[in-house]
Protein backbone atom coordinates (compact mmCIF):
# COMPACT_ATOMS: atom_id res chain seq x y z
CA UNK A 1 0.00 0.00 0.00
CA UNK A 2 1.37 3.75 -0.95
CA UNK A 3 2.34 5.53 2.33
CA UNK A 4 0.75 8.67 0.68
CA UNK A 5 -2.88 6.98 -0.63
CA UNK A 6 -5.99 8.86 -0.36
CA UNK A 7 -4.23 12.78 -0.66
CA UNK A 8 -4.70 14.29 -3.84
CA UNK A 9 -8.20 16.02 -5.33
CA UNK A 10 -7.71 16.87 -9.09
CA UNK A 11 -10.23 19.74 -10.53
CA UNK A 12 -10.50 19.11 -13.87
CA UNK A 13 -12.41 22.07 -15.77
CA UNK A 14 -14.43 21.85 -18.91
CA UNK A 15 -16.72 23.59 -20.94
CA UNK A 16 -18.24 22.15 -24.14
CA UNK A 17 -15.62 19.65 -24.82
CA UNK A 18 -17.70 16.41 -24.78
CA UNK A 19 -14.72 14.93 -27.03
CA UNK A 20 -12.16 14.81 -24.75
CA UNK A 21 -13.41 15.65 -21.39
CA UNK A 22 -13.84 12.31 -19.92
CA UNK A 23 -10.69 11.01 -21.32
CA UNK A 24 -8.88 13.78 -19.09
CA UNK A 25 -11.04 12.42 -16.21
CA UNK A 26 -10.24 8.93 -16.44
CA UNK A 27 -6.47 10.38 -17.02
CA UNK A 28 -6.89 11.00 -12.96
CA UNK A 29 -8.41 8.33 -11.95
CA UNK A 30 -5.97 6.21 -13.58
CA UNK A 31 -3.63 7.90 -10.94
CA UNK A 32 -4.38 5.04 -8.32
CA UNK A 33 -4.82 5.00 -4.78
CA UNK A 34 -2.75 8.58 -4.45
CA UNK A 35 -5.98 10.31 -5.62
CA UNK A 36 -8.64 10.69 -3.04
CA UNK A 37 -11.31 12.64 -5.34
CA UNK A 38 -11.84 13.96 -8.93
CA UNK A 39 -14.07 17.10 -8.95
CA UNK A 40 -15.50 18.04 -12.58
CA UNK A 41 -16.42 21.18 -12.76
CA UNK A 42 -18.76 21.48 -16.06
CA UNK A 43 -19.15 25.39 -16.75
CA UNK A 44 -22.71 24.99 -18.28
CA UNK A 45 -22.00 22.97 -21.02
CA UNK A 46 -24.89 22.44 -24.45
CA UNK A 47 -22.62 20.07 -25.55
CA UNK A 48 -24.02 16.85 -23.45
CA UNK A 49 -20.58 17.18 -21.32
CA UNK A 50 -22.38 16.84 -17.99
CA UNK A 51 -24.20 13.99 -18.79
CA UNK A 52 -21.14 11.89 -19.44
CA UNK A 53 -19.49 12.91 -16.67
CA UNK A 54 -22.83 12.18 -14.46
CA UNK A 55 -22.71 8.97 -15.94
CA UNK A 56 -19.45 8.19 -15.08
CA UNK A 57 -19.68 9.07 -11.96
CA UNK A 58 -22.54 6.69 -11.91
CA UNK A 59 -19.86 3.95 -11.31
CA UNK A 60 -16.67 6.09 -9.95
CA UNK A 61 -17.33 6.81 -5.85
CA UNK A 62 -13.97 9.34 -6.17
CA UNK A 63 -15.91 11.31 -8.98
CA UNK A 64 -18.04 13.98 -7.86
CA UNK A 65 -19.34 16.51 -10.81
CA UNK A 66 -20.64 19.86 -10.54
CA UNK A 67 -22.47 21.43 -12.24
CA UNK A 68 -22.04 25.72 -13.00
CA UNK A 69 -25.69 27.22 -13.59
CA UNK A 70 -24.37 30.32 -15.19
CA UNK A 71 -21.04 29.98 -18.07
CA UNK A 72 -18.43 32.04 -16.26
CA UNK A 73 -16.58 32.54 -19.98
CA UNK A 74 -13.18 32.20 -18.56
CA UNK A 75 -11.15 29.17 -16.43
CA UNK A 76 -10.95 31.23 -12.82
CA UNK A 77 -14.20 30.25 -11.37
CA UNK A 78 -14.70 27.19 -11.77
CA UNK A 79 -11.25 26.18 -11.13
CA UNK A 80 -12.14 28.12 -7.58
CA UNK A 81 -15.40 25.57 -7.36
CA UNK A 82 -13.45 22.83 -7.59
CA UNK A 83 -10.55 24.22 -4.74
CA UNK A 84 -13.79 25.22 -2.47
CA UNK A 85 -15.47 21.85 -2.90
CA UNK A 86 -11.74 19.73 -2.42
CA UNK A 87 -11.63 17.75 1.00
CA UNK A 88 -8.05 16.38 0.47
CA UNK A 89 -5.27 17.62 1.51
CA UNK A 90 -3.58 18.34 -1.40
CA UNK A 91 -5.18 19.54 -4.89
CA UNK A 92 -3.75 20.11 -8.71
CA UNK A 93 -5.91 21.21 -12.08
CA UNK A 94 -6.53 19.32 -14.93
CA UNK A 95 -8.48 20.82 -18.31
CA UNK A 96 -10.45 18.89 -20.26
CA UNK A 97 -8.48 18.88 -23.52
CA UNK A 98 -5.41 17.54 -21.55
CA UNK A 99 -4.03 14.49 -19.63
CA UNK A 100 -2.29 13.47 -16.55
CA UNK A 101 0.41 10.51 -17.33
CA UNK A 102 0.53 7.56 -15.45
CA UNK A 103 2.44 8.10 -11.70
CA UNK A 104 2.05 11.95 -12.15
CA UNK A 105 0.06 12.24 -8.96
CA UNK A 106 2.03 9.93 -6.91
CA UNK A 107 5.96 11.48 -8.24
CA UNK A 108 4.69 15.34 -7.11
CA UNK A 109 3.02 13.92 -4.01
CA UNK A 110 6.15 11.90 -3.06
CA UNK A 111 8.35 15.07 -3.47
CA UNK A 112 5.84 17.36 -1.98
CA UNK A 113 5.43 15.18 1.30
CA UNK A 114 8.97 13.56 1.64
CA UNK A 115 10.30 17.33 1.36
CA UNK A 116 7.73 19.27 3.02
CA UNK A 117 6.73 21.72 0.97
CA UNK A 118 3.58 23.45 -0.38
CA UNK A 119 4.21 23.43 -3.86
CA UNK A 120 5.27 20.40 -5.95
CA UNK A 121 5.68 21.03 -9.51
CA UNK A 122 6.96 18.85 -12.88
CA UNK A 123 7.42 18.76 -15.88
CA UNK A 124 4.84 19.63 -18.50
CA UNK A 125 5.51 18.40 -22.36
CA UNK A 126 3.25 20.67 -25.32
CA UNK A 127 1.81 17.70 -27.34
CA UNK A 128 0.54 19.21 -31.28
CA UNK A 129 -2.44 17.27 -32.33
CA UNK A 130 -3.15 15.20 -34.74
CA UNK A 131 0.61 14.59 -34.80
CA UNK A 132 1.93 14.13 -31.37
CA UNK A 133 5.14 15.85 -31.82
CA UNK A 134 6.13 16.96 -27.81
CA UNK A 135 8.11 19.79 -26.56
CA UNK A 136 8.84 20.35 -22.97
CA UNK A 137 7.64 23.83 -21.37
CA UNK A 138 10.24 25.19 -19.17
CA UNK A 139 12.55 22.33 -19.29
CA UNK A 140 15.59 24.37 -17.49
CA UNK A 141 13.88 24.69 -14.34
CA UNK A 142 12.71 20.55 -14.21
CA UNK A 143 15.86 19.02 -15.23
CA UNK A 144 16.85 17.39 -11.34
CA UNK A 145 15.23 17.18 -8.41
CA UNK A 146 15.53 20.16 -6.26
CA UNK A 147 14.18 22.05 -3.34
CA UNK A 148 13.45 25.62 -3.15
CA UNK A 149 13.49 27.44 0.58
CA UNK A 150 11.86 30.31 -1.54
CA UNK A 151 11.12 31.27 -4.69
CA UNK A 152 13.34 34.26 -4.35
CA UNK A 153 16.21 31.72 -4.38
CA UNK A 154 15.26 30.43 -7.80
CA UNK A 155 13.78 33.79 -9.98
CA UNK A 156 13.36 31.57 -13.22
CA UNK A 157 10.17 30.17 -11.37
CA UNK A 158 8.37 33.17 -12.42
CA UNK A 159 8.87 31.79 -16.35
CA UNK A 160 6.79 28.91 -15.67
CA UNK A 161 2.89 30.61 -15.39
CA UNK A 162 1.14 27.06 -15.76
CA UNK A 163 -0.90 26.40 -12.91
CA UNK A 164 -1.60 22.88 -14.32
CA UNK A 165 1.87 21.11 -13.81
CA UNK A 166 1.91 21.59 -9.85
CA UNK A 167 0.45 20.56 -6.80
CA UNK A 168 -0.56 22.63 -4.01
CA UNK A 169 -1.23 22.30 -0.31
CA UNK A 170 -4.83 22.98 -0.35
CA UNK A 171 -4.57 24.38 3.51
CA UNK A 172 -2.06 27.04 2.15
CA UNK A 173 -3.88 27.69 -0.67
CA UNK A 174 -7.21 28.95 1.38
CA UNK A 175 -4.72 30.27 4.46
CA UNK A 176 -3.57 32.99 1.74
CA UNK A 177 -6.89 33.45 0.10
CA UNK A 178 -4.92 32.38 -3.51
CA UNK A 179 -7.90 31.84 -6.07
CA UNK A 180 -7.76 32.83 -9.87
CA UNK A 181 -9.54 36.13 -10.74
CA UNK A 182 -13.18 35.74 -11.32
CA UNK A 183 -15.05 35.27 -14.82
CA UNK A 184 -13.33 36.08 -18.20
CA UNK A 185 -10.09 36.97 -17.08
CA UNK A 186 -7.57 35.16 -20.09
CA UNK A 187 -4.19 34.36 -18.89
CA UNK A 188 -5.63 33.60 -14.91
CA UNK A 189 -3.10 31.72 -14.56
CA UNK A 190 -0.21 34.32 -14.78
CA UNK A 191 -1.94 35.92 -11.71
CA UNK A 192 -2.50 32.91 -9.48
CA UNK A 193 0.44 31.53 -9.94
CA UNK A 194 1.96 35.16 -8.77
CA UNK A 195 0.27 35.16 -5.50
CA UNK A 196 1.68 31.56 -5.18
CA UNK A 197 4.95 32.74 -5.69
CA UNK A 198 4.05 35.83 -3.50
CA UNK A 199 2.91 33.74 -0.12
CA UNK A 200 6.76 32.44 -0.20
CA UNK A 201 6.49 28.56 0.23
CA UNK A 202 9.11 26.00 -0.15
CA UNK A 203 9.07 24.41 -3.38
CA UNK A 204 9.78 20.99 -4.37
CA UNK A 205 10.96 20.77 -8.41
CA UNK A 206 10.83 16.77 -10.03
CA UNK A 207 12.11 15.96 -13.58
CA UNK A 208 9.41 13.67 -13.95
CA UNK A 209 6.75 14.34 -16.66
CA UNK A 210 3.40 15.40 -15.21
CA UNK A 211 1.30 17.14 -17.22
CA UNK A 212 0.55 16.69 -20.71
CA UNK A 213 -0.77 19.90 -22.58
CA UNK A 214 -2.49 19.47 -25.66
CA UNK A 215 -2.36 21.79 -28.50
CA UNK A 216 -4.33 22.07 -31.27
CA UNK A 217 -3.72 24.71 -33.82
CA UNK A 218 -6.92 23.16 -36.25
CA UNK A 219 -9.65 23.37 -33.60
CA UNK A 220 -12.97 25.59 -34.25
CA UNK A 221 -12.54 26.97 -30.99
CA UNK A 222 -9.09 27.52 -30.42
CA UNK A 223 -7.58 27.96 -26.91
CA UNK A 224 -6.82 31.49 -25.43
CA UNK A 225 -3.12 31.39 -26.27
CA UNK A 226 -3.77 30.54 -29.26
CA UNK A 227 -6.58 32.79 -30.44
CA UNK A 228 -4.02 36.37 -30.90
CA UNK A 229 -6.03 36.50 -34.38
CA UNK A 230 -7.11 40.36 -32.07
CA UNK A 231 -5.07 42.58 -30.20
CA UNK A 232 -7.32 42.11 -27.80
CA UNK A 233 -5.59 39.05 -26.96
CA UNK A 234 -2.58 41.29 -26.32
CA UNK A 235 -4.27 43.12 -24.06
CA UNK A 236 -5.41 40.28 -21.80
CA UNK A 237 -1.56 39.18 -21.98
CA UNK A 238 -0.40 42.68 -20.90
CA UNK A 239 -3.18 43.19 -18.29
CA UNK A 240 -2.38 39.49 -16.75
CA UNK A 241 1.28 40.20 -16.52
CA UNK A 242 0.85 43.23 -15.06
CA UNK A 243 -1.27 42.32 -12.15
CA UNK A 244 1.67 39.67 -11.67
CA UNK A 245 3.95 42.00 -11.28
CA UNK A 246 2.18 44.50 -9.08
CA UNK A 247 1.35 41.07 -6.65
CA UNK A 248 5.10 40.19 -6.79
CA UNK A 249 6.22 43.88 -6.27
CA UNK A 250 3.28 44.51 -3.14
CA UNK A 251 4.89 40.81 -1.73
CA UNK A 252 8.36 42.11 -1.47
CA UNK A 253 9.22 40.19 -3.89
CA UNK A 254 11.42 42.80 -6.36
CA UNK A 255 13.80 40.51 -7.82
CA UNK A 256 10.64 38.15 -8.92
CA UNK A 257 9.16 40.78 -10.22
CA UNK A 258 12.20 41.86 -12.00
CA UNK A 259 12.46 38.33 -13.81
CA UNK A 260 8.95 38.61 -14.46
CA UNK A 261 9.02 41.98 -16.91
CA UNK A 262 12.47 40.44 -18.03
CA UNK A 263 10.50 36.98 -19.00
CA UNK A 264 7.59 39.13 -20.85
CA UNK A 265 10.45 41.00 -22.65
CA UNK A 266 12.50 37.79 -23.83
CA UNK A 267 9.02 35.52 -24.34
CA UNK A 268 5.76 37.25 -25.17
CA UNK A 269 7.02 40.50 -26.66
CA UNK A 270 9.21 38.05 -29.24
CA UNK A 271 6.04 35.87 -29.67
CA UNK A 272 4.26 38.14 -30.93
CA UNK A 273 6.40 40.29 -32.59
CA UNK A 274 7.37 37.44 -35.06
CA UNK A 275 3.92 37.44 -36.28
CA UNK A 276 3.19 41.37 -36.72
CA UNK A 277 4.09 41.16 -40.65
CA UNK A 278 1.11 38.55 -41.31
CA UNK A 279 -1.04 40.89 -39.24
CA UNK A 280 -3.16 43.80 -40.81
CA UNK A 281 -2.23 47.71 -40.74
CA UNK A 282 -4.79 48.18 -37.91
CA UNK A 283 -4.14 45.58 -35.55
CA UNK A 284 -0.27 46.53 -35.99
CA UNK A 285 -0.78 50.20 -35.13
CA UNK A 286 -3.42 48.97 -31.93
CA UNK A 287 -0.58 46.53 -31.00
CA UNK A 288 1.92 48.98 -31.45
CA UNK A 289 0.33 51.42 -28.95
CA UNK A 290 -0.45 49.27 -26.40
CA UNK A 291 2.81 47.65 -26.47
CA UNK A 292 4.74 51.24 -25.69
CA UNK A 293 2.46 52.02 -23.17
CA UNK A 294 3.13 49.39 -21.16
CA UNK A 295 6.74 49.53 -21.92
CA UNK A 296 7.10 52.72 -20.44
CA UNK A 297 6.06 51.43 -17.75
CA UNK A 298 9.21 49.57 -17.28
CA UNK A 299 12.73 51.01 -16.00
CA UNK A 300 16.30 50.58 -16.77
CA UNK A 301 16.47 47.79 -14.10
CA UNK A 302 13.83 45.77 -15.88
CA UNK A 303 15.04 46.58 -19.07
CA UNK A 304 18.52 45.12 -18.10
CA UNK A 305 18.18 42.07 -17.16
CA UNK A 306 16.40 40.57 -20.70
CA UNK A 307 18.49 38.96 -23.29
CA UNK A 308 19.30 41.44 -26.15
CA UNK A 309 16.92 40.39 -28.54
CA UNK A 310 14.02 41.34 -26.75
CA UNK A 311 15.33 44.53 -25.03
CA UNK A 312 15.96 45.64 -28.67
CA UNK A 313 12.88 45.38 -29.95
CA UNK A 314 11.50 47.11 -27.12
CA UNK A 315 13.63 49.64 -27.98
CA UNK A 316 12.85 49.91 -31.16
CA UNK A 317 8.39 49.65 -30.11
CA UNK A 318 9.83 52.64 -27.76
CA UNK A 319 11.50 55.11 -30.36
CA UNK A 320 8.97 54.53 -32.95
CA UNK A 321 5.51 55.71 -32.78
CA UNK A 322 4.36 53.99 -35.43
CA UNK A 323 5.22 50.39 -36.53
CA UNK A 324 8.19 50.15 -38.58
CA UNK A 325 11.03 47.52 -39.94
CA UNK A 326 8.38 44.88 -38.90
CA UNK A 327 10.62 42.05 -41.37
CA UNK A 328 13.98 43.07 -39.60
CA UNK A 329 11.68 42.89 -36.00
CA UNK A 330 10.67 39.43 -37.07
CA UNK A 331 13.97 38.11 -37.44
CA UNK A 332 15.35 39.56 -34.38
CA UNK A 333 12.33 37.84 -32.47
CA UNK A 334 13.55 34.53 -33.76
CA UNK A 335 15.00 31.81 -31.94
CA UNK A 336 17.93 31.90 -32.26
CA UNK A 337 17.38 36.06 -33.08
CA UNK A 338 18.75 36.93 -36.48
CA UNK A 339 20.17 40.20 -37.35
CA UNK A 340 20.25 40.89 -41.39
CA UNK A 341 21.16 43.88 -42.69
CA UNK A 342 21.64 46.70 -43.27
CA UNK A 343 24.85 47.30 -40.41
CA UNK A 344 24.26 51.36 -39.83
CA UNK A 345 26.83 52.74 -36.99
CA UNK A 346 26.26 56.36 -35.60
CA UNK A 347 29.16 58.80 -36.01
CA UNK A 348 31.59 57.47 -33.30
CA UNK A 349 31.40 53.86 -34.75
CA UNK A 350 28.79 52.99 -32.51
CA UNK A 351 26.10 50.16 -34.28
CA UNK A 352 22.79 51.12 -34.37
CA UNK A 353 19.35 49.95 -35.18
CA UNK A 354 19.09 52.66 -38.20
CA UNK A 355 20.36 55.98 -39.42
CA UNK A 356 16.82 57.29 -38.39
CA UNK A 357 16.76 55.52 -34.63
CA UNK A 358 20.55 56.28 -33.43
CA UNK A 359 19.01 56.22 -29.80
CA UNK A 360 18.90 52.46 -30.48
CA UNK A 361 22.64 50.88 -29.78
CA UNK A 362 24.06 48.25 -30.68
CA UNK A 363 26.86 47.83 -28.93
CA UNK A 364 25.97 44.74 -26.98
CA UNK A 365 27.53 43.41 -30.25
CA UNK A 366 30.56 44.13 -30.24
CA UNK A 367 31.68 42.64 -27.16
CA UNK A 368 29.33 39.73 -27.19
CA UNK A 369 30.36 36.00 -27.46
CA UNK A 370 30.24 34.73 -30.92
CA UNK A 371 27.79 32.02 -29.97
CA UNK A 372 25.24 34.12 -29.05
CA UNK A 373 25.80 36.35 -31.53
CA UNK A 374 22.35 37.32 -34.22
CA UNK A 375 23.85 35.95 -37.20
CA UNK A 376 22.32 36.14 -40.58
CA UNK A 377 22.57 33.19 -42.93
CA UNK A 378 20.18 33.73 -45.87
CA UNK A 379 19.00 30.45 -47.60
CA UNK A 380 18.09 29.51 -50.87
CA UNK A 381 16.57 25.56 -51.88
CA UNK A 382 17.11 25.57 -55.44
CA UNK A 383 15.10 22.14 -56.63
CA UNK A 384 16.24 20.46 -59.87
CA UNK A 385 16.06 17.13 -61.30
CA UNK A 386 18.92 15.16 -59.54
CA UNK A 387 20.77 18.35 -58.58
CA UNK A 388 18.89 20.24 -55.88
CA UNK A 389 21.36 22.74 -54.45
CA UNK A 390 21.19 24.69 -51.21
CA UNK A 391 22.84 28.33 -51.27
CA UNK A 392 23.96 30.00 -47.88
CA UNK A 393 24.90 33.34 -47.19
CA UNK A 394 26.51 34.39 -43.68
CA UNK A 395 26.64 38.61 -43.40
CA UNK A 396 29.23 40.24 -41.90
CA UNK A 397 28.05 41.81 -38.59
CA UNK A 398 30.09 44.71 -37.73
CA UNK A 399 33.31 42.94 -38.25
CA UNK A 400 32.49 40.44 -36.13
CA UNK A 401 32.17 37.40 -38.47
CA UNK A 402 35.64 37.99 -39.71
CA UNK A 403 37.59 38.20 -36.78
CA UNK A 404 36.52 34.99 -36.53
CA UNK A 405 37.08 33.97 -39.71
CA UNK A 406 34.10 31.97 -40.97
CA UNK A 407 35.28 28.40 -41.93
CA UNK A 408 32.24 26.17 -42.86
CA UNK A 409 28.49 25.68 -41.74
CA UNK A 410 27.38 22.22 -40.58
CA UNK A 411 23.24 21.80 -42.18
CA UNK A 412 20.54 19.77 -40.73
CA UNK A 413 17.44 19.01 -42.00
CA UNK A 414 14.94 18.34 -38.65
CA UNK A 415 11.66 16.57 -39.19
CA UNK A 416 8.77 19.23 -37.88
CA UNK A 417 6.10 16.32 -36.69
CA UNK A 418 8.71 14.27 -34.40
CA UNK A 419 12.01 16.22 -34.03
CA UNK A 420 14.24 13.11 -35.73
CA UNK A 421 17.33 14.33 -37.80
CA UNK A 422 17.20 13.80 -42.16
CA UNK A 423 20.38 14.48 -43.38
CA UNK A 424 23.42 16.01 -42.06
CA UNK A 425 25.20 18.01 -44.53
CA UNK A 426 29.07 20.46 -44.15
CA UNK A 427 29.66 22.78 -46.71
CA UNK A 428 33.11 25.41 -46.52
CA UNK A 429 32.55 29.15 -46.63
CA UNK A 430 33.87 30.82 -49.20
CA UNK A 431 34.46 35.05 -49.19
CA UNK A 432 32.24 36.68 -51.62
CA UNK A 433 34.40 39.16 -53.72
CA UNK A 434 33.84 42.27 -52.90
CA UNK A 435 29.83 42.13 -52.38
CA UNK A 436 30.02 40.58 -56.02
CA UNK A 437 27.36 37.44 -54.65
CA UNK A 438 24.71 40.48 -53.35
CA UNK A 439 22.64 43.01 -54.51
CA UNK A 440 21.60 45.14 -52.18
CA UNK A 441 18.21 46.77 -51.79
CA UNK A 442 18.06 50.16 -51.67
CA UNK A 443 17.03 50.57 -48.10
CA UNK A 444 20.66 48.94 -47.67
CA UNK A 445 22.67 51.10 -49.95
CA UNK A 446 21.20 53.95 -48.13
CA UNK A 447 22.22 52.83 -44.23
CA UNK A 448 25.15 50.12 -44.71
CA UNK A 449 28.79 52.01 -43.55
CA UNK A 450 31.11 52.04 -46.55
CA UNK A 451 34.10 49.36 -47.62
CA UNK A 452 36.18 48.56 -44.46
CA UNK A 453 40.08 49.96 -44.72
CA UNK A 454 41.53 46.40 -44.90
CA UNK A 455 38.64 45.31 -47.31
CA UNK A 456 37.55 42.35 -45.65
CA UNK A 457 34.11 40.81 -47.52
CA UNK A 458 30.67 41.94 -46.29
CA UNK A 459 29.65 38.15 -46.84
CA UNK A 460 30.57 34.35 -46.90
CA UNK A 461 28.80 31.89 -49.49
CA UNK A 462 28.44 28.16 -49.21
CA UNK A 463 26.70 25.59 -51.50
CA UNK A 464 25.90 21.94 -51.15
CA UNK A 465 23.69 19.54 -52.69
CA UNK A 466 20.42 17.67 -51.01
CA UNK A 467 19.36 14.59 -51.82
CA UNK A 468 15.58 15.65 -51.00
CA UNK A 469 14.27 12.26 -51.85
CA UNK A 470 15.88 10.96 -48.59
CA UNK A 471 14.04 12.50 -46.19
CA UNK A 472 10.82 11.02 -47.32
CA UNK A 473 7.67 13.10 -47.30
CA UNK A 474 6.42 15.85 -44.18
CA UNK A 475 8.05 18.97 -43.03
CA UNK A 476 11.14 19.91 -42.33
CA UNK A 477 13.18 22.79 -40.84
CA UNK A 478 16.50 23.89 -41.26
CA UNK A 479 19.25 23.85 -38.49
CA UNK A 480 22.61 25.42 -39.04
CA UNK A 481 25.52 25.55 -37.32
CA UNK A 482 28.12 28.03 -38.16
CA UNK A 483 32.09 26.70 -37.32
CA UNK A 484 34.64 29.61 -36.85
CA UNK A 485 38.75 29.17 -37.85
CA UNK A 486 38.86 30.90 -33.96
CA UNK A 487 36.87 27.31 -32.93
CA UNK A 488 33.93 28.47 -31.77
CA UNK A 489 30.65 27.83 -33.27
CA UNK A 490 26.65 29.38 -33.87
CA UNK A 491 24.03 27.17 -34.13
CA UNK A 492 21.14 29.42 -36.06
CA UNK A 493 18.52 29.09 -38.65
CA UNK A 494 18.68 30.65 -42.15
CA UNK A 495 16.62 33.22 -43.37
CA UNK A 496 13.87 31.90 -46.40
CA UNK A 497 15.30 34.09 -49.18
CA UNK A 498 11.94 35.24 -51.35
CA UNK A 499 13.54 35.83 -54.56
CA UNK A 500 11.44 35.45 -58.29
CA UNK A 501 10.69 31.37 -58.22
CA UNK A 502 12.52 30.27 -54.96
CA UNK A 503 9.31 30.19 -52.74
CA UNK A 504 7.41 28.08 -54.94
CA UNK A 505 6.20 24.30 -55.37
CA UNK A 506 8.24 22.72 -57.76
CA UNK A 507 7.82 18.94 -59.02
CA UNK A 508 11.19 17.39 -59.38
CA UNK A 509 11.73 13.72 -61.36
CA UNK A 510 13.11 11.14 -59.07
CA UNK A 511 14.45 8.13 -60.25
CA UNK A 512 13.27 7.00 -56.29
CA UNK A 513 9.90 8.28 -56.04
CA UNK A 514 9.18 8.91 -59.93
CA UNK A 515 8.38 12.36 -58.43
CA UNK A 516 8.55 14.75 -55.81
CA UNK A 517 6.70 17.50 -54.68
CA UNK A 518 9.00 20.69 -52.64
CA UNK A 519 7.77 23.44 -51.18
CA UNK A 520 10.16 25.84 -50.20
CA UNK A 521 8.47 28.56 -47.59
CA UNK A 522 9.17 30.62 -44.86
CA UNK A 523 7.94 30.36 -41.50
CA UNK A 524 5.97 32.87 -39.03
CA UNK A 525 10.01 33.56 -38.08
CA UNK A 526 11.25 34.09 -41.67
CA UNK A 527 13.27 30.59 -41.44
CA UNK A 528 13.45 28.49 -44.37
CA UNK A 529 11.73 25.57 -44.39
CA UNK A 530 10.70 22.55 -47.14
CA UNK A 531 7.66 20.34 -47.30
CA UNK A 532 7.91 16.89 -49.58
CA UNK A 533 5.41 15.10 -51.02
CA UNK A 534 6.82 11.70 -52.70
CA UNK A 535 5.10 10.06 -55.23
CA UNK A 536 2.57 10.54 -57.80
CA UNK A 537 -0.21 9.45 -54.47
CA UNK A 538 1.80 12.42 -52.26
CA UNK A 539 1.45 15.17 -55.53
CA UNK A 540 -2.81 14.38 -55.88
CA UNK A 541 -3.12 14.27 -51.84
CA UNK A 542 -1.72 17.93 -52.25
CA UNK A 543 -3.65 18.80 -55.31
CA UNK A 544 -7.08 17.57 -53.41
CA UNK A 545 -6.46 19.56 -50.47
CA UNK A 546 -5.73 22.45 -52.81
CA UNK A 547 -8.93 22.43 -54.71
CA UNK A 548 -10.46 21.94 -51.44
CA UNK A 549 -9.49 25.21 -50.54
CA UNK A 550 -10.16 26.90 -53.40
CA UNK A 551 -13.63 25.36 -53.46
CA UNK A 552 -14.10 26.75 -49.88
Amino acid sequence: MHPHQSQVCVVVIGYDDAEHVTDAVRSALAQGPAVREVIAVDDCSTDGSADLLDRLASDEPRLKVIRRQINSGGCGSPRNDGTAAATAPYLMFLDSDDLLPPGAVSALLDAAVGRDTEVAAGLCVRREMPSGREAPWQPELYGKPALIPHPSRRTRLVHDTLCVNKLYRTAFLREHGIRFPEGHFPYEDFVFTARVLAAGPRMALIPDTVYVWHVRRSAERLSISLDRAGTDNWQARITAHSMAYDLLLDAGAKRLARAARANFLDHALRMYARELDQRGPEYRREWWALTRAYLATFDAGDFALAPAPGRVIAQVVMASEEPRDLDRVKEVAARPARLRPPYPQAADGTPVWSADLPQVTLDHLLFRPVNVLPVAVDAELRPRAGATRLRLRLHELYGRMADAGPDRVDVEFVNRQDGRPGLRLTAAFLPDDDGAAHSPTDSETDSRPGPRPDSRPDSWSAEVPVDLAALGDGTWDLRLCVRFHDGTSRETTAHAVAGPGLLRRTAVPSGRRGVLLVQPYATHAGSLAVRLAPGWRGVTAVARRRLKRLLH
